[in-house]
This record gives structure tokens, C-alpha cells and sequence, in this order.
């Protein structure tokens, strides 16, 4: 295991990869062209990666074996990179009828999804080092998200890692993240800041009920109150849009900060977590007091 920012500075040596990001970055995109996914959110940090990622196994279903082993060959295409290469190798997976199975199965699947992205980042991070050996501390961790409003909380927590870790004061200089990457998309096409909130990257049609802007304005505001020091919620100077999603603004507020820690292997109202419980086959889940406290709120 490595002791360091694997994608920031050096704190021994002052030498610095933040190259790395633009890695990840470029690497989250090329997943979304290849596996039956949506990107709501993500923020690539020194040393940690958040990715609000929506998984669809029956899009992938309904994939011709064509496309499917095109996006297989978008992820791992032959040694030899010249066209005769490549179409070798399509025609030996069209060849192949249970192996094509096995890869349209991997395409809708999370742990696949964290395994093309994490390892091809790893070898090009030791081969950059010289070393071999583990790049990443452990294995991912991930939360069910129950409802839209659990969703759109926590893409505003993930979009707003840089501000919290009191990096940037300004969401169109927090680099790396999904929120800067829709805001030069509006900037690009301003008429996209009307549009319905989609996913920033992936091919699953998928929309959520506020535009844009909506989400924008509404995250401008979160990422004030949640900026380091802040502590006063001014419920007047909260976007209107918020009630349609949380009754007052300090709940939406403590909503987002329980992505921190209030909660765990779920997120969404109090029967929502029940039922999982029941579905795990337990009496209890870890956020369900948390549920409780914001219902009370």
C-alpha cells in the first residue's frame, strides 16, 4: 500500500500528479461509452475518487452482438492497433456466442465497471512510478440510493467536495468534477441550461425532474452553507425549488452532510431502509436514525 496523494502533491517529495486526474477523468469516459451506465456526478480528489454511477444489466440485454463486442473492444482492444488487428479480434468474439454472454454480463455489472477503471489507472500510475504493487487501498465502497431526492443529494455532495475540503470557494473552479464539466457545457450552449438534469457522461436515457440551471442554483446555495466555517442556515436566501425536494432548507443541508457519515450502506427515507433491511435479511441498517432525525425535522 502507498502512503501519498497518488493523485495530488507529494507531501515528502513536493513532486506533483495531478496529471493523474485528467486520467481518471478521461478513463470515466471511456466506461461511459462501454458499460450500460449513467454518471450523474463525480469528483476526483487527491486521494480519493467519489462516482454517483446509475447501472442498467438489462440495457445491455437489448444490445445486438455487434455492439457489444465494439464496447468490449472500446475497453480492451488488442496489443496491435492497426485495423486488421482489430477486426480479428471483433470476429473472434462474434465467434464466440458464450463469450459474448460472459462480456454482455460484464458490461452491466458495478464491480466490472470499478475493476476497468481502477486497473488500467493503477498499471499507468507504477509504470509512470517504476514499482509494482497495490496503487488503490482497498476495494470501492458504495451506497444504494433509494429515491430521485437521495440522488440528487448526493450528486450535490459529491459536486461539492472541492468547496467542503475548503479547496475552491468557486464551483466553476472546482476542476475534476462533475459540476465544472457542466457548467463549461452551459457556456458552450447556454440553451442546455433549460434542459432537464442529465447524466454528465454515460448512454442510459435517463432525466431528472429540474433543469440545469436548477441544479446549479441549487448547489450554489448548498455549497455556501456547507463551505468550511459555516455553521447559520438563512432559510430565506434558499432557491424556492428546494421545498419540492425537502420541507426546509436546513434539512436539505443536513441531508447532504449525512454522506459523511450519517449514512451507510443505503440512503432514502425511513421505509425505504426498512424494507432493505428486510430484503438483507436484518432487524436493523445503519442510517435508519438518521432517516428518523431528518423525518423529525
Amino acid at each position: 500500500m502507498r502512503r501519498a496523494f497518488l493523485c495530488g502533491v507529494d507531501r515528502y517529495t513536493g513532486q506533483s500528479f495531478e496529471h493523474r486526474k485528467a486520467w481518471v477523468e478521461e478513463r470515466l469516459h471511456r466506461l461511459g461509452e462501454c458499460f450500460a451506465i449513467a454518471i450523474h456526478a463525480y469528483a476526483i480528489m487527491s486521494n480519493h475518487l467519489h462516482v454517483v454511477v446509475q447501472i442498467d444489466p438489462t440495457a445491455a440485454l437489448a444490445w445486438s452482438d455487434d455492439e457489444v463486442a465494439a464496447r468490449w473492444l472500446g475497453l480492451f482492444p488488442p496489443a496491435d492497433p492497426e485495423a486488421n488487428a482489430v477486426e480479428f479480434k471483433r470476429k473472434c468474439l462474434l465467434a464466440d456466442p458464450a463469450r459474448l454472454g460472459v462480456i454482455r454480463q460484464r458490461l452491466g455489472d458495478l464491480s466490472w465497471f470499478m475493476r476497468c477503471l481502477a486497473e488500467p489507472i493503477a498499471r499507468r500510475a507504477n509504470r509512470e512510478d517504476g514499482c509494482k504493487g497495490r496503487f488503490w487501498e482497498g476495494r470501492y465502497k458504495c451506497q444504494l440510493l433509494c429515491d430521485e431526492r437521495a440522488l440528487l443529494a448526493a450528486m450535490a455532495y459529491v459536486d461539492l467536495n472541492p468547496v467542503r475540503a475548503g479547496l475552491t470557494e468557486r464551483l466553476d473552479a472546482s476542476t475534476h468534477t462533475s459540476v465544472h464539466q457542466r457548467i463549461a457545457a452551459s457556456h458552450a450552449t447556454p440553451e442546455s441550461l433549460a434542459q432537464s438534469l442529465r447524466p454528465v457522461i454515460g448512454t442510459l436515457p435517463f432525466a431528472l425532474s429540474l433543469s440545469t440551471a436548477d441544479y446549479l442554483q441549487i448547489l450554489d446555495w448548498t455549497g455556501r452553507v456547507l463551505a468550511p466555517g459555516k455553521r447559520g442556515i438563512i432559510a430565506e436566501q434558499a432557491p424556492a425549488l428546494l421545498s419540492t425536494f425537502d420541507g426546509t432548507p436546513d434539512r436539505w443541508a443536513m441531508r447532504v452532510r449525512g454522506y459523511r457519515s450519517g449514512w451507510a450502506r443505503a440512503a432514502g427515507s425511513v421505509q425505504d431502509l426498512t424494507a432493505w433491511a428486510e430484503r438483507l435479511g436484518q432487524r436493523w441498517l445503519k442510517g435508519i436514525r438518521f432517516a428518523l432525525q431528518l423525518a423529525s425535522r
